[in-house]
């Protein structure tokens, strides 16, 4: 297994008071394997995402668990040891990528630059090969790679900044990949060309992708397997297909339910009510109690954990004695 996290907590410290982000959160992902992790703004994805390149933030703290990530717990590793890795093992295209790149220095010279720094960690010498790097770019279709080459970050649009990321990420041959909401700052149509390009590179390259997102339909179209989360917890995850056709959890089927559809002609979309609680002082019990529908006497006291139905696993109550249904209204 290329990265395997077991029962990770992290917390945040705040004025409001600790900040639980993510709480005995557990997911695995094989080797040319994807997993998209799906939930709302402040359910923690970006937290696991960060968590696994060992980048919290300075009020941030691991507080239990471990990653295991191409056999080495990162969490114990030194920060040299932790450099090493980035890169070479795992690359992370974060959700904002302007902010990845240095506004005073070439697009070509940063490229250069981190190639070179590559090189040094693995002790060889790096003298700039512009045709690799020119080749990469084609890779992730990049019109005329030699003219954004010589450009400044501040002279490209924002999907010509994601692809550079990537095409870096692929000059770096890392074997994990993870793309923090690539697609939430661009327009639908180049929303679709991320999509496509992001799986024609995990075909061509053989990569492991973690993609994070908080719009399901978009997960259906680039994951193996999707992993819903919920107020710093891990509520469902199953193959893709059977995620989106048969969701098992309330909130999974919220959100579910929330897609667009050709076939509904008249009146509104669903929405969840209700809003995700305060992860200062979450909820006794199941986090999503206040807001689910079928909510029990037992979700207000006892936390579900992770159980097998049908070969996906959810933390619900109402499994495994009997199956979920939303109403067909």
């Amino acid at each position: 297994m290329l990265l395997e996290v077991n029962s990770l907590s992290v917390n945040y410290r705040t004025e409001r008071g600790m900040v639980r982000a993510l709480t005995d959160l557990s997911l695995s992902l094989g080797e040319r394997e994807s997993v998209a992790i799906v939930g709302e703004s402040g359910s923690g994805k970006s937290t696991l995402g960060v968590s696994i390149v060992r980048l919290l933030p300075p009020n941030g703290l691991y507080a239990g668990g471990n990653i295991s990530l191409d056999g080495k717990n990162i969490l114990t590793l030194s920060q040299r040891e932790v450099r090493s890795i980035r890169g070479s093992v795992v690359f992370m295209v974060f959700q904002d990528p302007l902010n990845s790149l240095n506004p005073v220095k070439r697009v070509g010279d940063q490229i250069t630059e981190a190639l070179r720094i590559k090189g040094v960690r693995e002790g060889r010498n790096y003298n700039g090969d512009r045709k690799e790097i020119i080749e990469s770019f084609k890779s992730v279709r990049i019109p005329d790679p030699d003219l954004i080459l010589e450009r400044y970050p501040h002279e490209l649009s924002g999907g010509q900044i994601q692809r550079v990321i990537i095409a870096l990420g692929l000059l770096l041959k890392p074997k994990l990949l993870i793309a923090d909401e690539p697609t939430s700052a661009v327009d639908v149509t180049l929303q679709a060309q991320v999509i496509k390009l992001l799986n024609d590179l995990k075909a061509e390259y053989g990569l492991s992708v973690i993609f994070i997102t908080h719009d399901i339909s978009v997960a259906y179209n680039v994951a193996d397997k999707i992993a819903v989360m919920y107020a710093g917890k891990v509520v469902e995850i199953g193959p893709t297909e059977d995620v989106i056709k048969s969701p098992l959890h309330p909130y999974t089927q919220g959100l579910v339910s929330c897609i667009p559809s050709s076939r509904k002609t008249e009146g509104l979309l669903k929405t969840i009510g209700g809003s995700p609680p305060s992860l200062v002082k979450p909820p006794v019990g199941c986090r999503y109690h206040p807001r689910c529908p079928y909510a029990m006497e037992v979700c207000t006291t006892n936390d579900p954990e992770l159980a097998s139905v049908k070969g996906s696993s959810v933390a619900c109550w109402l499994y495994p004695s009997k199956p979920l249904q939303l109403s067909s209204s």
